[in-house]
C-alpha cells in the first residue's frame, strides 16, 4: 500500500510578508512622528515686563511711603502696553497725588495744622495723620498736643505701649492733657488697663506737683 504524498501547507509565506509588512508599518510611525514640525515660542513682550516690574516698584514706594519716586514709576506703568496694569496704576497715581498735595500744604500755625492732623486721623487716614504730627514736632518739640495726638493714633492702631508712653510724656509738658485723657472716648482700648488709670488719675502728691506746673498758673 503506497503512502499518500504529504499536502504542502499554503499560506505561510502570505502571512510572513503580512507580518512583514505590518512590521515595517509600525517601525515607520515615529520617523513619521518625529517629522511633526514644532511651533517656535513667542518671547514675552520687554515693554510688558517692565511694566511689571515698574509697578511692583511702585506697590513697595508706596508702602513706604516714599510718594514722590511711586508717582514716577506709576507714570511709565500708564505709557505702557498692558492696559490692565494701567488702569490699577491709575488709581494709586490718585493716591500719591493726594498725600503729595497734604504734605505741601501750608499751615499759618502750628495749631491749624494739629487740626488738619486730627482730620486725617477721623477719615481713617493714620499714615497721613503721624506724618503731619511728627512734622508738628520736629517743627515744634514742645508742641504737647501734638505728642498728645500720637498717644491717640498709637492708641487706635492698638499699640498700647506706646500710647502709653506719648500720653505719659504729653501729660509731663501739659498737665492739661490728663483732663483731657479722662473724657477722651479715643483711648477706650486701655480703659481697662491698670496703667493708664495711673496716668490720669494719679496719687495726690503727684497731682500736687502737677498743679504747680506753669501752664497751670
Amino acid at each position: 500500500m503506497k503512502k499518500k504524498p504529504a499536502r504542502k501547507v499554503k499560506g505561510s509565506a502570505s502571512k510572513s510578508k503580512k507580518a512583514k509588512t505590518n512590521s515595517s508599518k509600525k517601525a515607520a510611525l515615529p520617523n513619521a512622528m518625529s517629522k511633526t514640525p514644532v511651533k517656535p515660542t513667542a518671547k514675552p513682550d520687554p515693554r510688558f515686563t517692565q511694566a511689571v516690574q515698574n509697578f511692583e516698584a511702585a506697590m513697595k514706594a508706596l508702602q513706604g511711603q516714599k510718594f514722590d519716586r511711586a508717582k514716577a514709576l506709576l507714570e511709565k506703568v500708564m505709557e505702557g502696553p498692558s492696559k490692565e496694569h494701567a488702569e490699577r496704576a491709575r488709581v494709586y497715581l490718585n493716591i500719591c497725588v493726594q498725600h503729595l498735595a497734604r504734605t505741601t500744604t501750608n499751615f499759618r500755625t502750628p495749631e491749624e495744622h494739629y487740626d488738619y492732623a486730627v482730620a486725617l486721623m477721623n477719615n481713617l487716614d493714620y499714615n497721613g495723620a503721624r506724618s503731619h504730627l511728627e512734622k508738628i514736632l520736629r517743627q515744634h518739640p514742645k508742641a504737647d498736643y501734638a505728642v498728645y495726638g500720637l498717644a491717640v493714633l498709637e492708641c487706635l492702631q492698638s499699640r498700647v505701649e506706646e500710647s502709653l508712653r506719648r500720653l505719659e510724656q504729653a501729660i509731663k509738658l501739659n498737665p492739661n492733657n490728663r483732663i483731657q485723657a479722662r473724657n477722651d472716648s479715643d483711648f477706650v482700648n486701655m480703659a481697662d488697663d491698670p496703667r493708664f488709670t495711673e496716668l490720669i488719675y494719679p496719687e495726690p502728691g503727684e497731682m500736687a506737683s502737677s498743679l504747680s506746673h506753669p501752664k497751670n498758673r
